[in-house]
C-alpha cells in the first residue's frame, strides 16, 4: 500500500496507550527518582512497600492516573490513505517500524471523515497450514482441510466441541468462549456461528447473551419484548446477535428505510460521519414507534438493546466464516492433536502463553523434550509422539549460533562440548545458555560438569566463522569431584531461560496441596471449597458502578482448567500478585452446567527456594 499510493499519502493509524495500574506506579517511581529495584517491588505489591514520603505520594496518585494518556502506539492493522499528502491533516511520526504514523486514533479519524483500512494478519490460518504440513511429514497422511461440510457432521468433532476441548482452536479457545460453548452445550455449526457473535462485548453487556442462553435451552418458555421482534429474529429467539439484526429491527420494527437503518448501525458503532444525521434518525426511530402504537417502555428497551450491542456486533457472514475456521482447527485437534499443537507452538499465536500450549500437547499424549543438541530445530518439531521444543524458545540465544549449530550437525554429529566449541562460533555466554537449558544432555555429562568444562575451554571460543582444523587435536580430559545436582535447579533454569517449567509447576511448591480439583467442582455446587490453581490468565472488567472485578482462569494439580470470579470486595482485599500459584477459597456456582468459583479469599503461594540462592519465585510473572 505504501508503494502503490506513496509514503506521503499513506500512514499507520495511532492508538493512545493509557495508564493502567502498573504503568502508573512505574511512571511516578521514575518521576520521584526511585531505583529500579524499589519500583519493581512497588509494582508487584504496593501495599507491602514501606517507604518515605515519595512512596506515600506514589501510592496515593497512581490510581488517579488510570485511563489518562501515556504514549502513542501503533494500531494493530489500521492504515489511512489520503488524496492530499497527509501533512495537510496531521503531523507524522516515524516509529521504529519505519513507516509514518499519524497523531490521532481511529475515533478522531472517523470524526474527520477518514476511512480506516484494517490490514490484519490471521495466525489461526498459520496454525492450520503448519499442522497440515506436519501431519503429512509425521504420519504420511494428506489432509484436505476444506471438507468443512463433513467436519460439521463428524460425531468425534461434535463430542470435542461438547466437551469444550478447544484450546488452540481459532476464536473458540478463550475462557469466556469455552464457558459459552459449555453453557450452550454447543455441538453444531449454527450454534457455533451464533456463539461467535454473542461473545462480543455488546451482546454480553446488554444482558442478551445470558438471555440467549436461557432461550436456547427453553425455546418455548420466554416472551419476546414484542411479537414482531420474535417474528423478525425467530432463528435467534428474538435476540439481536448480528449486524443484520440491527438493520431488520430498524426497518421492520421501527419503519426506517434501509439507508436510514444503516446510518443507525454505523452511528451506534461510532462510525457515523454526521452526528446530526444520526440524531435525526434516532428521533425518527422513536417517532415511528409512537406512530405504530408501541409503548414507550418497549421502544426504549429495543433502543437499549441496539445501543449496547450494535457497536461490537459481527455480520452473520463474519461469524459464519470464523466458525468455518474454528471447525478446521477442531478437526485437526480431534484427529491430529500433537501435530496441531506443534503448529500452534510454531506460530506463537493464540490466547495463551507458550507454556500452556506445551501443557495442552502433553495433556494430549505428547512427550515434551527440551531443546536438544542433536534433535531440535529452530522451531518445534514432532517425531512420532515426541515434540522437541525449538531453540527459538531459549531467551538470549542468538539466531546465528542456532544456524551454525544446525549446519555443522548436518555434516557430522557433535561428539563432545569441545567438539561443539571448535565447530560453532559461540561465545561463552551463549554456550552457558545452551548448557543451562539442557541442550547438551545427550553427551552424558551433568550440567555442572559441562559448566566447569565450558569455562576451562573459554580460550577456544571464537567469534568468526568456524574453519577446518589443520591438525587434529586431542581432546582434553577433566577429572572433577562428584557435583551435587538438584532437580529444582533445572526447574529454575527452565523458568529463567524458557519462561516456564517443563514439568508440572505444582512440583515447585514446598508442600503438597489440598482441596478439591477442577473435575469435582460441579459436585460441590453451592458449597464453600478450597482449591489451588496455577494462573493461566485473568481478565479485568469494570462493573456498572466503575469498580474493578476479575475473571480468572487456572490450572489445577491434575492439569485440568477451572474458572474463577473475583468480585470487587474480594478483589480489593485479595488482589492478584502476578503469575504463579494461588490457594483460593470460595463458593462453587454452576450456571447451565458450567462450574466456577466465586472467590472469597486468595493467597499467593511461594515456590521452593532455588538451591543456588536468588529467592523463592514468589513473584513469578
Amino acid at each position: 500500500m505504501f508503494k502503490k499510493w506513496g509514503r506521503e499519502h499513506v500512514c499507520l493509524m495511532a492508538t493512545y496507550v493509557t495508564f493502567r495500574d502498573r504503568a502508573a506506579y512505574r511512571e511516578l517511581g521514575k518521576v520521584f527518582g526511585l531505583p529500579k529495584a524499589e519500583i519493581d517491588a512497588l509494582v508487584k505489591d504496593p501495599t507491602a512497600v514501606v517507604g518515605g514520603d515519595y512512596t506515600k505520594y506514589i501510592v496515593r496518585y497512581a490510581p488517579l492516573l488510570e485511563d489518562f494518556p501515556n504514549y502513542l502506539s501503533v494500531h494493530a492493522g489500521g492504515i489511512l490513505i489520503s488524496e492530499l499528502p497527509l501533512y495537510h491533516y496531521t503531523a507524522l511520526l516515524l516509529p521504529p517500524k519505519g513507516y509514518p504514523l499519524c497523531q490521532w486514533d481511529m475515533y478522531v479519524a472517523e470524526d474527520i471523515g477518514f476511512a480506516k483500512w484494517d490490514v490484519l494478519s490471521q495466525r489461526g490460518l498459520g496454525h492450520i497450514k503448519d499442522a497440515v504440513d506436519l501431519v503429512r511429514e509425521n504420519r504420511q497422511i494428506s489432509v484436505d482441510i476444506h471438507r468443512v461440510q463433513e467436519f460439521v457432521k463428524d460425531p468425534k468433532i461434535r463430542r470435542q466441541l461438547l466437551r469444550h476441548e478447544t484450546m488452540g482452536c481459532f476464536y473458540i479457545e478463550s475462557p469466556a468462549m469455552r464457558q459459552l460453548i459449555w453453557k450452550l452445550q454447543c455441538a453444531d455449526y449454527p450454534t457455533l456461528v451464533a456463539a461467535s457473535s454473542i461473545i462480543r462485548p455488546g451482546v454480553a453487556s446488554s444482558g442478551m447473551m445470558a438471555e440467549f442462553i436461557r432461550r436456547h435451552h427453553n425455546p418455548s418458555d420466554y416472551v419476546a419484548v414484542h411479537p414482531l421482534m420474535q417474528q423478525i429474529m425467530a432463528d435467534t429467539y428474538g435476540v439481536m446477535i448480528y449486524q443484520e439484526d440491527v438493520l431488520k429491527v430498524a426497518h421492520f420494527f421501527a419503519g426506517l428505510d434501509l439507508a436510514e437503518a444503516d446510518v443507525l448501525r454505523r452511528g451506534m458503532s461510532g462510525k457515523s460521519r454526521s452526528k446530526k444525521e444520526f440524531e435525526r434518525i434516532q428521533a425518527k426511530f422513536f417517532a415511528n414507534c409512537r406512530e405504530r402504537g408501541y409503548p414507550d417502555a418497549i421502544a426504549g428497551e429495543v433502543w437499549r438493546q441496539i445501543a449496547s450491542f450494535a457497536g461490537y456486533s459481527f455480520s452473520k457472514a463474519h461469524s459464519a466464516s470464523f466458525a468455518v475456521e474454528s471447525y478446521q482447527s477442531l478437526y485437526l485437534k480431534t484427529y491430529f492433536p500433537l501435530e496441531f499443537m506443534t503448529g500452534v507452538l510454531n506460530n506463537f499465536g493464540g490466547f495463551y502463553r507458550t507454556e500452556f500450549y506445551v501443557h495442552e500437547a502433553r495433556r494430549s499424549g505428547a512427550l515434551i523434550e527440551a531443546p536438544d543438541l542433536h534433535q531440535s530445530q529452530y522451531r518445534a518439531r514432532i517425531e512420532g509422539n515426541t515434540i522437541w521444543l525449538g531453540f527459538i524458545l531459549i531467551k538470549g540465544l542468538e539466531k546465528n549460533v542456532v544456524q551454525e549449530l544446525v549446519k555443522q550437525r548436518s555434516i557430522q554429529p557433535f561428539e563432545s562440548l569441545e567438539d561443539f566449541t571448535r565447530r560453532v562460533p559461540a561465545g561463552l555466554e551463549q554456550v552457558i545458555l545452551l548448557i543451562r537449558t539442557g541442550v547438551f544432555r545427550s553427551l552424558g555429562r551433568s550440567k555442572k560438569e559441562l559448566l566447569w568444562h565450558a569455562h576451562a575451554l573459554v580460550n577456544s571460543f571464537v567469534q568468526h566463522e568456524a574453519v577446518p582444523e589443520i591438525f587434529e587435536l586431542e581432546e582434553m580430559t577433566w577429572q572433577l569431584p562428584p557435583l551435587w545436582q538438584d532437580e529444582t535447579e533445572d526447574r529454575y533454569d527452565e523458568l529463567e531461560l524458557l519462561g516456564f517449567p517443563l514439568r508440572s509447576p505444582f512440583e515447585l511448591l514446598p508442600d503438597a496441596v489440598d482441596g478439591v480439583t477442577a473435575r469435582t467442582l460441579s459436585e460441590h455446587a453451592g458449597r464453600i471449597v478450597v482449591i489451588t490453581g496455577y494462573l493461566l490468565t485473568a481478565k479485568a472488567i469494570r462493573t456498572k458502578t466503575g469498580q474493578r472485578m476479575v475473571f480468572g482462569y487456572f490450572l489445577d494439580r491434575e492439569g485440568e482448567y477451572f474458572d474463577t470470579t473475583h468480585f470487587p470486595q474480594s478483589l480489593e482485599k485479595y488482589p492478584y500478585r502476578g503469575g504463579g500459584m494461588y490457594r483460593m477459597e470460595g463458593k462453587v456456582v454452576v450456571d447451565f452446567g458450567c462450574p466456577s468459583l466465586e472467590v472469597r479469599t486468595m493467597v499467593k503461594l511461594p515456590f521452593k527456594p532455588d538451591p543456588r540462592g536468588g529467592g523463592s519465585g514468589l513473584f513469578l510473572n
